[in-house]
């Protein structure tokens, strides 16, 4: 089994689930209890946001190099992003790792492929909603992909720095977020919606959700999956 090498604190909230998510999908797959070889290394979502945000391409790509050549150093032989919004990046640090990588963005989009969509729904952050990185290869597929209005994408984007990120999950900002989701679902009559953060899952926790989810953390544990355990 290869080892894998994370980059996780982008955020934290959602590294917890991608640890245990990738050694309990390991474990169900060997069939009894095993705990797959795996570095972290924890940056800060506060960072990779505040450069994405900035346009700071370079800045960001040398950031997030620094801690994939640091998993490589760990004897990481596969490595992944724990976030979506490092994304932008994900070619320059692609071209540049020391390791192969496995793309959250690939993975989605994928699995919207299987699924048969043709229309969906993007939220996430500023840089994820506003810029082409998540869009290309689902517009590639065919897939067109809508976002949510401009006050809206401001809405999305400040709960999820301001709030999720830092471990707050409020019952006014789901409800909130439901209703942005049914509106696209009725007045741009997307078919399911990619939740395009890795801590966006907080907010629908024990909730009832009508419109299906492309869940990009669940999507790509399983992708990671899949590569470690490749023969």
């Amino acid at each position: 089994m290869k080892k894998l090498g994370l980059i996780g604190g982008v955020g934290p909230e959602s590294t917890i689930p991608y640890y245990r998510g990738i050694v309990n999908g390991v474990k169900d797959r060997v069939g009894k209890p095993y705990l797959p070889p795996m570095t972290i290394e924890s940056l800060s979502c506060f960072e990779v946001i505040r450069m994405s945000s900035e346009g700071d391409t370079e800045g960001l790509t040398a950031y997030l190099l620094a801690g994939i050549r640091n998993l490589a150093a760990a004897g990481a032989e596969v490595g992944a992003l724990a976030c979506n919004t490092g994304h932008l990046v994900f070619d320059e640090l692609q071209e540049a790792s020391p390791i192969p990588l496995v793309s959250i963005v690939e993975a989605t989009c994928a699995e919207a492929v299987r699924r048969g969509y043709r229309k969906i729904g993007l939220l996430g952050t500023i840089a994820t909603m506003e810029s082409d990185f998540f869009k290309a290869p689902f517009h590639r597929a065919g897939i067109e992909v809508v976002t949510p209005n401009a006050e809206e994408r401001s809405y999305i984007a400040d709960r999820i720095l301001n709030e999720l990120e830092v471990g707050i999950v409020s019952e006014q900002t789901s409800a909130h977020v439901l209703a942005i989701m049914r509106d696209m679902a009725i007045q741009q009559r997307i078919e399911a919606v990619v939740l395009g953060c890795t801590e966006l899952p907080l907010l629908f926790e024990g909730r009832m959700v009508r419109i299906p989810l492309l869940n990009t953390m669940q999507i790509h544990i399983k992708a990671l999956i899949d590569v470690i355990m490749a023969e």
